[in-house]
């Protein structure tokens, strides 16, 4: 049963915002006297894939929740969808256009990052349609 639950609008290459989302999860738990170990891997999920959202999709949404024992990182985002999701958990492989990786972004470190730092990740996608990533944290 989710006892928590807040949904971030992320738009599509809104840079100026970009990472705004983070912040405020961070802010949230700190709040809920999340320990600050924990704070520190969602945090780094949530920037990861709240730039992911910015960098590669058509917009999404950067949700928490938080039910007993479990927190939960979901990113939804509108396509393009990942073809090979397997090439994508490669560290240094990335998409990003040149225009962003010299911004300092697009190092293709994101997905394996959340991955690393979650107790369990997941990821689904189909082109065309979007992706949904979520990674789990137990508390």
């Amino acid at each position: 049963m989710v006892i928590y639950r807040e949904i971030y609008k992320v738009k599509r290459g809104d840079f100026a915002t970009a990472g705004e989302a983070s912040a405020k999860i961070k802010s949230t738990l700190k709040k809920m006297g999340i320990g600050p170990a924990i704070i520190r891997e969602v945090a780094i999920s949530s920037y990861e894939l709240e730039l992911n959202l910015v960098i590669h999709s058509m917009g999404g949404e950067l949700i928490l929740e938080i039910e007993n024992g479990k927190m939960s990182l979901i990113s939804k985002d509108i396509g393009p969808g990942i073809a090979d999701k397997a090439l994508v958990m490669q560290e240094g492989y990335s998409t990003a256009p040149e225009s962003v990786r010299a911004m300092g972004f697009g190092a293709g470190m994101g997905l394996p990052n959340v991955k690393r730092h979650s107790h369990n990740f997941s990821l689904e996608s189909e082109v065309g349609k979007g992706t949904v990533i979520t990674a789990d944290y137990y508390l």
